[in-house]
């Protein structure tokens, strides 16, 4: 991290030649006093590296336009460029080569001399414009100081690089510095680098820089709130899993595997129709095998209930005695003689289909469907409020020796209100 040039003995370069080769690089800008890696493996890429190598080793850096060119010519590159020293030349076994090069000053390209068999062209230095002044170690302080709360974020660097930081006096080496690690785009950087101006260089980077913080601070914000919240379900996981171990030792179960239990007692206790039990025994399982906060938990549950609290084997035994049912109406309603008559008859025919049985076999199957089919006989009173419909069906319950269920069916619109809606619906 921060790698850096500082031109010492023998690395020192006296002069830099007005004519250089010129090495388009994809994606990335050079800066001076910076040493970074550069991977080359166009042919005539490949062939300037071997020649540069042979004279003075320097070379001119700049950046392309458009990365998907291939092999970019004049005006297909920037004009504002770095010279580096070639330090070292590593040849890979298909041919490509890895160079390390060091930035030493900016160039400008004057006008280009050649485009084959690689660019070249004359320059000139174009050394930064640095001016000393309060303004210009005010915005040095700045830097440092975003440059050590970057650093704080980073804990894979060490503290060694803050105090690095902080003996760094040459306002130049100081913005190269951070402005070749700090993330930005190809467009932002060329700008930077095209800057004469050192104070303008700095305000720009500081305003790089303070986006890049805001940045890195929002991720680790955001990064310790997704760790508190997997820390806090590991801990509840870890917490449940040994009130499970500690329930188990003292031969305890949970809340949920009680419920759960009492539900299947409750299945077995209730009598219901093997393929009701079926289902309710699936839905247990299921229900088994939720987290009690699941939104399907409480809907399953819900079922349950309403299975199990169904009357399936409570049958009320009739009481089919004509004369105690005369004297019941007659004691309940004066007059009404006929709507009476009617219902008299209707108890008699139940009596008598029931007294007689299947008295025949050939009648067996006919007598027994006309039973049934009396047995689910509805009774229909109509007429004004008032005239006896809801006392007359208190009056037969009574008769019968059931009991009297009233349901007012007044200002209901929707069939579903009446048959109910599936069981998914919230509140069903």
């Amino acid at each position: 991290m921060f790698p850096w040039f500082r031109p010492q003995n023998g690395d020192e370069i006296a002069t830099i030649p007005d004519e250089l080769p010129i090495l388009p690089l994809r994606n990335t800008v050079a800066f001076p006093f910076t040493l970074m890696p550069v991977a080359v493996g166009i042919p005539r890429s490949i062939r300037l590296i071997e020649e540069a190598m042979e004279e003075d080793r320097l070379i001119g850096l700049v950046a392309m336009k458009d990365p998907s060119i291939e092999l970019p010519g004049p005006g297909q590159v920037y004009e504002v460029g770095t010279v580096a020293l070639i330090q070292r030349v590593v040849k890979a076994s298909n041919g490509s080569m890895q160079v390390i090069i060091q930035g030493l000053e900016r160039f400008k390209i004057s006008r280009w001399i050649q485009s084959k068999p690689y660019l070249k062209a004359r320059i000139r230095t174009a050394p930064d414009e640095v001016t000393e002044s309060l303004e210009v170690e005010a915005l040095q302080r700045s830097l440092l100081d975003l440059a050590r709360q970057l650093v704080a974020l980073m804990p894979q660097l060490p503290d060694e690089v803050v105090e690095f930081l902080g003996r760094i006096d040459n306002p130049r080496l100081l913005v190269y510095l951070l402005a070749s690690n700090v993330r930005m785009d190809l467009e932002e950087a060329q700008t930077l680098l095209e800057m004469d101006d050192i104070q303008e260089k700095m305000r720009k980077l500081i305003g790089i820089l303070s986006r890049e913080l805001e940045l890195m601070e929002l991720g680790q914000k955001i990064r310790s709130e997704a760790q508190e919240e997997v820390s806090k379900a590991q801990r509840e996981y870890f917490l449940r899993e040994q009130l499970k171990a500690i329930q188990k030792e003292l031969g305890e179960a949970d809340e949920q595997q009680m419920e759960i239990n009492e539900y299947r007692q409750k299945i077995e206790a209730a009598g219901m129709t093997e393929e009701a039990r079926k289902e309710a025994l699936r839905e247990l399982a299921r229900m088994e095998k939720m987290p009690p906060q699941a939104a399907e938990y409480s809907v399953i549950k819900t079922y349950l209930d309403w299975l199990t609290e169904l009357p399936w084997n409570k049958l009320t035994e009739d009481n089919l005695d004509i004369e105690h049912a005369r004297k019941v109406l007659d004691e309940d309603h004066y007059d009404l003689e006929e709507i009476k008559e009617r219902i008299l008859e209707y108890l008699a025919v139940r009596k008598l289909l029931r007294e007689r049985g299947p008295a025949e076999s050939g009648e067996e199957e006919e007598t027994s469907g006309r039973l049934d089919e009396a047995q689910g006989v509805i009774l229909c009173f109509v007429g004004p409020p008032g005239t006896g419909k809801t006392s007359l069906g208190r009056s037969i319950a009574r008769a019968l020796g059931r009991k009297f269920t009233r349901m007012s069916l007044g200002g209901m619109r929707d069939e579903a209100e009446i048959r109910g809606h599936r069981r998914t619906y919230i509140g069903a």
